[in-house]
């Protein structure tokens, strides 16, 4: 028999995630449950071998699932809708998806950077506006990312999507991450550093790291007030490490320049002063949701699927940690 996986990746589409060679090897493999509301749902745990998707999964659901394995979860990162204990004493695998958007969002934090660097997005508006200016006159605040000083706030799956983009640039390189031994970022050719350090002997300041009980608000106001004049901060990872109160004042007052892919409330209201602010560049949550991001989350479901049906290990999703998944504070966007 078939192993049975329910298929509930809402609110992702199936066809977002899954190319249509893929879907077709996940059905012609496993048999593909894909049950109607909370109803349908109980009643497919009874038989399911691996969910992928993140339904609200309490110990009292996952009663009902006795041969389930697997937790696949497609949307993003590890949320508080999981009973994780459980899961952990029943030996079921919670496997999240972060590594497939990695790619994408540093690839957009890096053009994010060179835009900083340059006034690209700015001088663009400026033209269009019949207020441009040319040769050296443009160019007033213009840096080099080329041998600057660069700081990462956070070194896990994004940090090292980040660090070969990086280093054509030729850039020293510091980071911070408590949660990771100083050995592991020097093989990395990355500067073990404080948090304090990478603010104040940086340049460019990338903040990638998750939101957890103790990141959050980590950039408050003392930290922003640590970045040199004329600092770079490109924020990409959670809007909850951050104080954009405390961003928005010193990103007002000209003490450095801003781009920002997160936002704590999302939409980000009307009245927010960021809308009105010349010295920071604005995206909305875009960084990593484009389709090759999406379709990889469905070739990295299926090659986990297929390694877990032969009693292997799953290997191209992130296996939710029992010392961390706790310490986790993340929430959809939207």
């Amino acid at each position: 028999m078939k192993p049975v996986v329910v298929l509930v990746p809402q609110p992702q589409p199936v066809e977002r995630i899954f190319r249509p060679e893929a879907l077709a090897a996940l059905r012609e493999e496993f048999e593909v449950v894909e049950p109607e509301g909370d109803a349908g749902l109980d009643e497919a745990l009874g038989g399911a071998w691996a969910v992928v998707g993140q339904p609200d999964l309490p110990s009292e659901r996952l009663a009902l699932a006795p041969h389930l394995r697997a937790v696949l979860n497609v949307e993003g990162n590890f949320y508080p809708n999981v009973d994780y204990p459980t899961c952990f004493t029943r030996s079921i695998r919670v496997l999240g998806c972060g590594p497939a958007y990695a790619q994408a969002v540093a690839e957009h934090a890096l053009g994010l950077a060179l835009d900083l660097a340059r006034g690209i997005s700015r001088e663009d508006r400026a033209f269009r506006e019949g207020r441009e200016r040319y040769l050296g006159e443009g160019n007033a605040d213009a840096v080099l990312l080329r041998h600057a000083d660069v700081g990462l706030v956070g070194y896990g799956n994004l940090g090292r999507a980040l660090r070969p983009l990086l280093a054509p640039f030729a850039p020293t390189l510091r980071a911070y991450d408590p949660w990771l031994p100083d050995a592991v970022l020097r093989e990395a050719d990355v500067l073990p550093a404080s948090l304090d350090e990478v603010l104040s002997r940086s340049t460019f300041v990338f903040v990638l790291a998750t939101v957890t009980a103790d990141s959050q608000h980590l950039l408050g106001p003392r930290e922003l007030d640590l970045l040199p004049e004329g600092a770079r901060l490109v924020l990409v990872s959670r809007a909850a490490v951050t104080d954009y109160d405390a961003l928005a004042e010193r990103v007002g007052a000209g003490r450095f320049l801003a781009a920002s892919d997160v936002w704590p409330t999302e939409p980000v209201p009307a009245d927010s002063p960021f809308r009105s602010l010349e010295g920071v560049v604005l995206s909305a949550h875009r960084a990593g949701g484009i389709p090759a991001a999406f379709r990889e989350i469905g070739d990295m479901v299926l090659d986990d699927l297929r390694l877990l049906a032969r009693g292997l290990a799953p290997v191209r999703m992130q296996q939710a940690a029992p010392e961390l998944v706790g310490r986790y504070r993340n929430r959809p966007a939207g």
